[in-house]
């Protein structure tokens, strides 16, 4: 067995009205930020995975993107491959500490 890593990204479908990207995008203006449009707002999950190979394991990753993380009536989801576990957890707990700023 080995540990491998995705990101799901789960955006709603063209089309489908996206109230949050509309919102995002009505305060633009009032940052004074021009020449951005088409906002979507969606989701992202990020899940380790202990399977026989990647195969395998973007398999599961599969399944739970269409069964449980996205609605496909009105979602669409994109699987992303992600360094290994060690690697992320040190990038993440040196990006939060770089964050918090000094203690």
């Amino acid at each position: 067995m080995s540990t491998h890593r995705f990101a799901v990204n789960v955006t709603p479908k063209p089309g489908i009205l996206d109230p949050q990207g509309r919102a995002v995008e009505g305060s633009l203006g009032h940052l004074g930020i021009e020449g951005v449009s088409a906002v979507r707002v969606g989701r992202r999950v990020e899940l380790t995975v202990e399977a026989a190979d990647e195969q395998a394991a973007r398999s599961v990753v599969e399944r739970l993107a269409t069964e449980l993380l996205a609605n496909p009536l009105i979602e669409v989801y994109a699987i992303e491959p992600l360094a290994a576990a060690s690697s992320v957890v040190g990038a993440s707990a040196s990006s939060q500490a770089a964050e918090e700023g000094p203690a």
